[in-house]
């Protein structure tokens, strides 16, 4: 299943490796490989990308970051292929991406000795970001026919496992998740809470809200890493944060009666 259908398909720009994604998922389809494994093939993608950071090699440190986008967005090809939805994957690949943003966030801050505190409100407004373009996306896969419902708009209560899941670890993953989001969510709730009622968002605003997009996000700062701009990464991420409100006056505006 894809997670849109096609006529809600719209231009994004953090999904550049979803080709190359898609290759890798069928590569692997006829494997033991799980999406799981992919899952924590991603996390080590992360991880070399932060020991490339911590020996100043910063392209290979970017080609690392924009591979780990590659893999993340292959673990959920290969579960589509397989047609085989995961509580487990879904709340465990957003888990790894957290912590890995914050690894990345913290190794910068460490190589351009920044003060701590610039760091966390960047790693605050990094995972914002992202939340605002998980909360539309998901808006749009959940209220339109032909999506994939995986992503809950509000998750509020245990999701029964699917099929092959085991309960008792869906149900703690849903906690470690919730802790880990739930603030985060309960923001872009509290300001945009009425964007659940949307029966359509168009092409152009998906577009737009996808710069938020976490693969974007790493392309950005893997370009910035090349140009050896790695000193204004953690001010520039803090900055970026002032389209969220343009992108949520225009949705209110515009976008109120769709």
């Amino acid at each position: 299943m894809s997670k849109l259908s096609p006529e809600n398909k719209f231009f994004d720009l953090s999904d550049y490796g979803r080709l190359p994604a898609q290759l890798f998922a069928k590569a692997l389809l006829k494997t033991p490989f799980t999406p799981v494994h992919v899952t924590c093939l991603f996390l080590v993608a992360g991880v070399i990308a932060i020991y490339f950071m911590l020996q100043q090699q910063y392209v290979l440190a970017g080609l690392f970051l924009v591979i780990k986008s590659i893999i993340d967005a292959a673990d959920g090809e290969l579960a589509r292929l397989r047609n085989k939805p995961s509580y487990i994957g879904r709340y465990l690949d957003s888990v790894f991406d957290l912590i890995l943003n914050f690894a990345i966030l913290f190794t910068i801050n460490y190589l351009t000795k920044g003060e701590l505190w610039m760091m966390i409100v960047a790693f605050i407004a990094l995972q914002l970001q992202g939340t605002v373009f998980n909360y539309y996306y998901t808006i749009l896969r959940n209220n339109l026919a032909g999506g994939d419902t995986t992503s809950r708009v509000e998750e509020k209560y245990f999701p029964k496992a699917l099929h092959g899941e085991n309960q008792q670890l869906v149900n703690i993953l849903f906690i470690v998740y919730t802790i880990c989001y739930g603030g985060f969510d309960r923001i872009i709730l509290l300001f945009d809470g009425n964007a659940k009622k949307l029966k359509k968002i168009p092409n152009w605003f998906m577009t737009f809200v996808s710069i938020y997009g976490l693969g974007f996000q790493l392309l950005l700062i893997a370009i910035m890493l090349i140009l050896g701009l790695i000193d204004y990464i953690i001010p520039f991420f803090i900055a970026y944060s002032i389209f969220i409100i343009l992108l949520i006056g225009i949705r209110k505006i515009i976008l109120k009666n769709t």
